[in-house]
């Protein structure tokens, strides 16, 4: 794909539900690209690198055995190609 704005300008990226996170790992250990960081106090995965998600990439979501990774939905990428 290609986009006429930065990625920075592009709203897509996981969010992850903490109460429905059970601290599983997997999709901090999944992901390839860093966007997870793990956060040891709360046992829970932080999205604290949004930008390095690839854009289109949802990959992670069908991962989490609790369902708690959402992302945006595709039709929103139309207006940034």
């Amino acid at each position: 794909m290609r986009f006429r704005v930065s990625r920075e300008e592009i709203p897509w990226h996981p969010t992850v539900d903490a109460e429905k996170c059970s601290g599983c790992r997997t999709c901090f250990e999944f992901c390839p690209h860093g966007t997870y960081t793990w956060d040891e106090e709360s046992g829970r995965p932080v999205v604290s690198r949004p930008t390095s998600c690839v854009v289109g990439c949802s990959n992670c979501a069908p991962q989490c055995p609790a369902g708690a990774i959402s992302f945006p939905p595709l039709s929103i990428l139309r207006k940034y190609m």
